[in-house]
């Protein structure tokens, strides 16, 4: 498995999210491994498992240039906890993902549908203690 280039997002508390989000397009970097792994795509976890947004892989094209600033901007930014809902059938398209604002799983949430290529630009970092308690079919 290779590494692949990451953008780092600055945290929300940035005064104006569409010109931070802009600028950490701008700027790609390598994520390290980490003691709770390497940083997989969102499209690959598992049903009902909790992670850590870590980085939103750069895009390639103009097209998907807009579709990454729209992930930026709707909060799948670093550190951003959320948790797979359900995979679609068949394919398991689309995924719903529920994002927790300021990393809290205990309240609300806004649930969000993604097709795998827009979850493939998003890094995530699986949440091993709470995952082991999920249950998979």
């Amino acid at each position: 498995m290779m590494w692949m280039d990451t953008v780092e997002i600055p945290s929300k508390s940035a005064s104006s999210a569409t010109a931070g989000a802009t600028a950490a397009l701008a700027a790609a970097s390598t994520i390290a491994p980490t003691v709770e792994g390497r940083p997989i795509a969102l499209s690959d976890l598992a049903r009902g498992a909790f992670a850590t947004v870590s980085a939103v892989v750069p895009a390639h094209s103009a097209e998907d240039r807009d579709l990454v600033l729209r992930l930026i901007e709707i909060g799948f930014v670093p550190g951003e906890r959320l948790r797979v809902v359900a995979h679609g059938r068949p394919g398991r398209e689309p995924i719903a993902v529920r994002l927790y604002a300021g990393g809290n799983r205990t309240t609300g949430g806004t649930t969000f549908a993604l097709r795998r290529f827009e979850a493939d630009y998003i890094r995530v970092l699986p949440d091993r203690a709470a995952n082991n308690k999920v249950s998979r079919p």
